[in-house]
């Protein structure tokens, strides 16, 4: 963090506790669940875990809350992994699971029935959602509550020695069935759940509630600051409330923040899983997912996502943040480090009728227009050229500036052309045009003063690498499909378009990885899942120009 940026209240709070002495050194951690993949709202929580730590000179732990075994699994474990690291975090050593702890969580849930603040209920779920009452009612005691402490004893031992079946007892903590805290109306400690684990295996055949576990997970790794997204703020009581039964010998201290909110997205991970399940999109790295993944896949740069975590700042008050301020990001650095390629994504061919048939020239294309470091490169020009069907009309208004009957333009470093004839097909689609290339003109000659008002791109036929390139746009037409009945009714059907696009030859050597702008067209990156050698697959990562914009404009407008 610049020192000369005004500080979040989160920060304010760690700087004023090192400032003060409460602690020598600030320990946060991530502790995100292995049931799914990592997404855009996770993003903030990563940067300012990590963040806050990394500034202070502290630590930070990456903790994986596997509490709920049957919904985890190794391959959530990895792609969170993988998905941290991407983004620019080091967890060093501190990789550690909820799972570490059980042993512990254990012993500690003996000592709270010993101290007869815990007991073990035998009221089935449905029982147990009827006697907790409502927003409204309070909720009444559990005929079980009153148990002995020797009774509760024995009857969590034989639970741990896999005596009853799922559901029959649960370990509840003794609280307060009258609270206007739901949460504190006698919550789960621990449950039965014969399943095994994916990272303790068949020891365990209870498992600790998440609200039991996660503050006593923070406690034992010394965690200063635990840092959560706002609908755990009434979660608070019972964090607090388990480590004042429990005194561990270190107090961590929970704080809450709001969640990035990302519109024309979901980031519920049951509904993300759904569109997996049901083929919506091809995979939980699918481009147009809100995952990391995704977005790594279709190419965004972890330092854009970094940026827009920072310019979206750290407050109490949740937001729905517009797409155009992602993109704008991600243009706002790939603008700075993408070389500049040409392709055509649609395309009509030109003959040059005038040139030399047979003849190759190389044209000196400049890779970054602001930054020569870059350097040039050598572009095959040939009689045969491809262009956007889209630079030209047959019928132009006045205004357009690109290829028309009688028109001339100039090729991008290449030559100024006119348009002689047009050639149709059966139908009356336009599949060629007849061309003619004045020789005076190339580009960097100094060899005319003739000037045209249109400049487009081009790939020369007999050089042109053939890739199937997929145009990806919202995956869904409300800004807030949340709020829809159904999602499903809101999907865009058109959030991917596929087009067979002709590429200039030095788009073919672009590593895994890279992204590069394509003159006019936005920036594009190698799919890196499905490019092959022969079979060239290329993402568009973002539009040069938010085309969103006026619209997500309007629907905020209306939302407001």
């Amino acid at each position: 963090m610049n020192d000369m940026e005004p500080r979040d209240f989160i920060r304010k709070i760690i700087y004023e506790d090192l400032e003060s002495g409460k602690h020598d050194e600030i320990v946060t951690r991530f502790p995100p669940e292995p049931n799914g993949y990592l997404h855009i709202g996770h993003v903030m929580a990563i940067c300012l875990d990590f963040g806050v730590a990394e500034e202070t000179g502290g630590r930070t732990f990456l903790r994986l809350d596997d509490t709920n075994p049957g919904k985890e699994s190794p391959e959530y474990v990895q792609a969170i992994k993988d998905d941290v690291h991407w983004l620019g975090f080091d967890w060093g050593d501190r990789l550690t699971h909820a799972s570490d702890y059980f042993d512990r969580l254990h012993e500690s849930a003996i000592e709270l029935i010993r101290m007869g603040v815990a007991y073990v209920d035998s009221l089935s779920a449905d029982e147990i959602r009827e006697y907790r009452g409502t927003l409204t009612e309070p909720g009444r005691n559990s005929p079980y509550r009153d148990r002995s402490v020797d009774e509760n004893l024995d009857l969590f031992r034989r639970m741990f020695e896999g005596e009853f079946a799922d559901g029959e007892h649960v370990l509840r903590a003794k609280i307060d069935m009258a609270s206007p805290n739901m949460n504190m109306r006698d919550p789960a400690i621990s449950r039965i759940r014969h399943i095994p684990h994916q990272n303790a295996g068949d020891k365990w055949c209870i498992y600790p509630m998440y609200d039991y576990a996660h503050g006593l997970s923070d406690a034992y790794e010394g965690i200063t600051h635990s840092l959560c997204t706002l609908e755990f703020e009434d979660h608070r009581p019972l964090y607090d409330w388990f480590l004042d039964q429990l005194q561990p010998e270190h107090r961590p201290r929970q704080i809450e923040f709001s969640r990035l909110n990302l519109a024309y997205t979901i980031t519920s991970k049951r509904k993300l899983k759904m569109l997996v399940d049901e083929g919506i999109v091809s995979g939980w790295d699918d481009p147009r997912m809100p995952t990391i993944s995704g977005m790594r896949r279709r190419g965004y740069p972890p330092a854009a996502l970094r940026e827009f975590v920072r310019r979206a700042g750290v407050t109490k008050k949740d937001k729905l943040i517009e797409m155009g301020a992602l993109e704008t990001c991600v243009r706002d650095v790939l603008g700075e480090e993408a070389p500049r390629r040409m392709a055509v994504l649609k395309p009509l061919k030109v003959v040059l009728t005038n040139y030399p048939e047979g003849q190759v020239e190389h044209m000196e294309a400049m890779n970054h227009p602001a930054d020569p470091g870059f350097g040039t490169r050598q572009l095959p020009f040939s009689r045969e050229l491809w262009i956007e069907q889209d630079d030209f009309m047959e019928e132009a208004p006045r205004k357009f500036f690109r290829l028309k009957p009688g028109g001339e333009v100039r090729l991008r470093f290449g030559y100024i052309i006119r348009c002689d004839e047009v050639i149709k097909d059966d139908d009356g689609n336009v599949i060629e045009l007849r061309c003619s290339y004045d020789p005076e003109t190339r580009s960097g000659t100094g060899t005319s003063d003739r000037k045209v008002k249109g400049t487009i791109h081009w790939v020369s036929c007999e050089h042109a690498v053939d890739a199937s390139v997929r145009l990806y746009d919202r995956l869904f037409n409300e800004a807030n499909p949340n709020a829809a009945d159904d999602f499903h009714s809101v999907l865009n059907p058109n959030s991917l378009e596929v087009v067979e696009a002709k590429l200039e030859p030095a788009l073919a050597e672009l590593g895994s990885g890279e992204a590069v702008q394509v003159e006019r067209l936005g920036y594009f990156c190698k799919d890196s899942r499905d490019d092959t050698d022969t079979n060239r697959v290329f993402n568009r990562i973002v539009t040069l120009r938010d085309s969103w914009a006026k619209l997500e404009k309007q629907a905020f407008q209306a939302q407001n």
